[in-house]
């Protein structure tokens, strides 16, 4: 079982993303008025938590957001989900669409730090059912 430590997104595309508390996510889009939502295979971008504090306590000083992710989640290894599995939170289920990212630009993240975790530690859902997410909510792997 996992829960939800962070939602974030941004209205226009090359901006951060902010943190909110809660958001509406949408059936073969995405989160409702994110820039990156759409009928596409990367509708939500989901990062560890513990892979943040694990790059925080290498000197990284970043904040929810900052990755470009829209979900920080605690308590599941999500880089080895495979692709195809299913999460549940409430009335959401996501699908596991693909793991990692190629970079083809640095971010600020990658100047200062020498690495970003995203590329390799962010994963991409397509929202099979919609609903409202909060944070605080669990969200778990469905057994198939």
């Amino acid at each position: 079982m996992g829960k939800i430590m962070a939602i974030c997104m941004s209205e226009k595309k090359g901006t951060q993303k902010q943190p909110v508390k809660s958001c509406e996510l949408i059936c073969e889009h995405g989160l409702k008025e994110d820039a990156h939502a759409g009928n596409w295979h990367r509708q939500v971008s989901l990062l560890a938590f513990e892979k943040i504090e694990d790059f925080k306590a290498r000197g990284a000083q970043v904040k929810d957001g900052d990755f470009g992710e829209n979900l920080v989640v605690a308590g599941i290894d999500l880089v080895n989900l495979p692709v195809g599995t299913l999460l549940r939170s409430g009335n959401i289920l996501l699908q596991v669409t693909q793991i990692g990212k190629e970079c083809h630009k640095h971010c600020q993240i990658y100047y200062k730090m020498g690495e970003c975790i995203m590329p390799k530690q962010g994963i991409f859902a397509r929202v099979l059912e919609g609903g409202i997410l909060n944070e605080g909510d669990e969200i778990y792997v469905v057994e198939v």
